[in-house]
């Protein structure tokens, strides 16, 4: 997400992330860390339980300072998450 959209590291604020509760064995701002954003203020959160939802998801909410206008930004869908927007096109 960072590389797609040119966001350097100073220019984040905070990370949140959620993650559907089939996802048990790590939290997902561990993996952040470990990428080098310890700096970073990061929180996890459970998404809601809705009983047609998709499993084994993640979901960030990334805040960053940038020039980027907000109609440049590439949102990244991985694993047919692309089916959670109904508002992007196909």
């Amino acid at each position: 997400m960072l590389d797609r959209n040119a966001i350097a590291h100073d220019e984040l604020v905070s990370i949140i992330f959620t993650a559907t509760d089939d996802l048990t064995e790590e939290f997902p701002a561990t993996a952040a860390r470990a990428l080098g954003l310890g700096d970073v203020p990061l929180l996890c959160a459970r998404e809601l339980k809705i009983t047609h939802g998709m499993p084994l998801a993640i979901r960030v909410l990334m805040h960053f300072y940038g020039e980027q206008p907000r109609d440049e930004l590439h949102h990244v869908y991985l694993e047919g998450a692309r089916s959670l927007r109904d508002d992007l096109p196909g």
